[in-house]
């Protein structure tokens, strides 16, 4: 069977198709036949990009409004392109979705009672999951045959325990849901199940702290299975400093900050989420492709946001190791951390007291390449494994598709 995976963005609307191979059980492989990303949308500039398993690549401006209009302008270049012959052989279509609160702890599928129910936890994630239905209503619309499933990015997450998620709170407010979520859950969910195939083991036996760094970031801690601590809370604005988002800044900061700039809860959080981190430090960029050359050019500013990012990040997970009572591996994952060797040294370079090292030439030779870059005999293990969501909801969708309607 077909599935074809879409991951909404704020802009931006992925999408993958897969094919599912072998007998069918529960371990049927499951192969990409193509990738591709509508981006700008609802701007003169969207264009859609794409490449077929095969290498063929495309490239060509599209009009796309929003995000539905963004799915209906993927099947239709699928179709034309002869990538997909025909749309009814897509029998499954999986949606990312960024908050499921308390009420989903795993992949569901898609009908008009959950959609109501994500349409009601839009408060916690106003920036995505009114996209996530968008492109929802648009699939069921394309493609009326296909079952639709939701793959939620809090879901991992909920087997946080109280003293994780709770904030110190009127009880009252956190019977009405402020807590921590946490997110990059599918990514992190991956991630541990990737390395128990590479280890050939059970997910169980480990406990793991996968580091998720990109423009968005995030860190969790792992043990036996499930996610016992993670960074990002309430919002994904909380946690590590990021590419444009502040992570960590105190109440009492908030507070000052608007009354100085007199800033509206709207304002202040524009400014948290589209003007901070990397970018509201360095002054430069949020991209850290641009800040490593131009901090070893000598920018001050430059330097001083990657120091600031990679400091939180070596204090998180020390702070992980003592939770887990010292963890077996620490993985590395996302744009940043399959990416930047350099990144990952300085990350590492003050956990020498916790067993935690990286091997210098494996290191510089790991980029968007999976494997270990920790000496040999090291404990814990240092690995990079480039994440893979899109296939991760593929799975969730299948195992959807195949135990609850057949």
């Amino acid at each position: 069977m077909k599935i074809l995976v879409l991951n909404c963005g704020s802009s931006s609307l992925k999408f993958q198709l897969f094919e599912t191979r072998g007998a069918g059980g529960e371990e049927a492989e499951i192969a990409s036949l193509l990738r591709g990303v509508v981006e700008r949308l609802g701007s003169s500039g969207a264009r859609l990009v794409a490449r077929q398993s095969d290498g063929t690549a495309a490239s060509e401006p599209v009009a796309a409004a929003d995000h539905g209009s963004g799915v209906h302008t993927a099947v239709a270049w699928m179709l034309r392109s002869g990538a997909l012959p025909q749309a009814e052989e897509i029998q499954a279509v999986g949606h990312r979705v960024v908050h499921g609160g308390e009420m989903f702890r795993e992949a569901v599928v898609l009908n008009e009672e959950v959609a109501q129910k994500i349409q009601a936890l839009s408060e916690l994630a106003p920036l995505h999951n009114p996209k996530n239905l968008e492109a929802y209503y648009a699939a069921r619309e394309r493609l009326p045959r296909a079952t639709q499933v939701a793959v939620f990015d809090t879901a991992f997450h909920q087997t946080l325990p109280p003293r994780a998620y709770l904030y110190g709170l009127p009880w009252e407010w956190t019977q009405a849901g402020i807590r921590r979520y946490g997110f990059h859950g599918i990514s992190h969910r991956y991630l541990m199940l990737r390395f128990a195939e590479l280890r050939r083991a059970r997910p169980e036996q480990a406990k793991l702290i996968t580091c998720h760094l990109g423009n968005g970031s995030s860190l969790c801690a792992i043990e036996h299975g499930r996610s016992i601590d993670t960074t990002m809370g309430y919002t994904p604005l909380e946690g590590l400093i990021m590419g444009t988002r502040s992570g960590d800044l105190g109440p009492g900061t908030l507070l000052a900050l608007m009354k100085r700039y007199r800033l509206t809860p709207d304002e202040a959080e524009a400014v948290l989420d589209q003007r901070s981190g990397l970018l509201g430090i360095s002054g430069l960029s949020s991209d850290m492709r641009e800040l490593l050359p131009a901090a070893e050019a000598g920018h001050a500013r430059a330097r001083a946001a990657i120091d600031a990012f990679c400091y939180r990040i070596s204090a998180t997970i020390g702070a992980y190791s003592a939770i887990l009572s010292g963890a077996d591996a620490l993985i590395f994952a996302g744009g940043i951390g399959e990416n930047a060797p350099a990144i990952r040294a300085q990350v590492c370079a003050p956990l020498g007291a916790l067993g935690i090292a990286i091997e210098a030439s494996a290191n510089e030779q790991k980029r968007g390449q999976e494997g270990t870059i920790s000496p040999a005999g090291a404990r814990p293990d240092v690995w990079v494994i480039p994440t893979d969501e899109e296939r991760m909801i593929a799975r969730d969708t299948w195992r959807c598709w195949r135990e609850v309607l057949h």
